[in-house]
């Protein structure tokens, strides 16, 4: 076992229940993620997806860090022309964007320091509890790179256009003190009380009503980005006024029991 974690691997998928968790697996590199994970990742969120036991998602990191971001190195490497690289960077957005939009709500569990793209990767989750020695920072500037389109945007709607600014243009380290002040964090805790927390939460989003709940997480984040799809919104709001789980809701709210959708 401490070789297969110092060695590291692609990212892990465990299921327990109503719950799954990825896990980014490379502690000796701070999980920093390499171009063969991307596509691990696409197809582990498809298969979530698809298994409609799951109900939420947990995306953590093994060891001392969250994750230290894409590995540009590795792409610049492979790449043999301008647009062979573009289309690794563009892999790498596609993934995070998968992520902001999958069905099931998801918490990112972050164990330590997030750094670079997934700071992103990060933001994409629903909710984001952190341990109180975690920090980030986004190195964008200082490498000189323009971050892609719709990383920036993550930013702006999440955190704000000064949050933005300040994270983007600076480059400069923050704690976590201050990453739950501009809202990145949802929760901070104590390394020791990180799981508990993971876990409450966790089974609060698996308890609720996954369809309204799915139909809600696509809305709000339509409405961010400004792109609200309003007729298929509408269309939800009239389906489930009609469906099994309102009639489940009402039933146990009038029996005083916990709902079971």
């Amino acid at each position: 076992m401490p070789d297969a974690a110092e060695t590291g691997s692609s990212p892990m998928l465990e299921i327990a229940g109503a719950r799954a968790t990825i896990r980014l697996n490379r502690p000796r590199h701070l999980n920093r993620l390499q171009a063969e994970d991307l596509g691990e990742l696409l197809k582990l969120f498809d298969r979530i997806e698809a298994d409609s036991a799951i109900r939420v998602l947990v995306l953590t990191g093994t060891g001392r860090a969250f994750s230290a971001g894409y590995d540009l190195n590795s792409v610049a490497e492979r790449a043999v022309s301008t647009n062979e690289q573009q289309s690794a960077g563009s892999a790498f957005e596609i993934v995070v964007n998968r992520l902001e939009d999958l069905a099931v709500p998801t918490i990112c569990r972050l164990n330590g320091g997030v750094y670079g793209g997934s700071t992103d990767l990060a933001l994409a989750c629903d909710f984001r509890i952190g341990v109180d020695t975690a920090e980030m920072f986004m190195p964008a500037a200082r490498l000189g790179l323009h971050y892609y389109r719709s990383g920036i945007k993550r930013y702006v709607t999440r955190l704000g256009v000064d949050n933005a600014k300040m994270l983007f243009l600076t480059a400069q380290k923050i704690s976590a003190p201050e990453m739950l002040r501009i809202g990145y964090l949802t929760a901070m805790v104590p390394m020791d009380l990180l799981d508990e927390e993971v876990d409450r939460l966790a089974a609060i989003l698996g308890g609720n009503a996954p369809k309204a709940m799915a139909g809600m997480k696509r809305a709000i984040n339509e409405f961010a980005r400004g792109e609200l799809d309003e007729a298929a919104a509408d269309q939800r709001h009239r389906d489930s006024m009609r469906g099994d789980e309102i009639k489940e809701g009402i039933k146990a709210f009038a029996e005083k029991r916990p709902p079971k959708f």
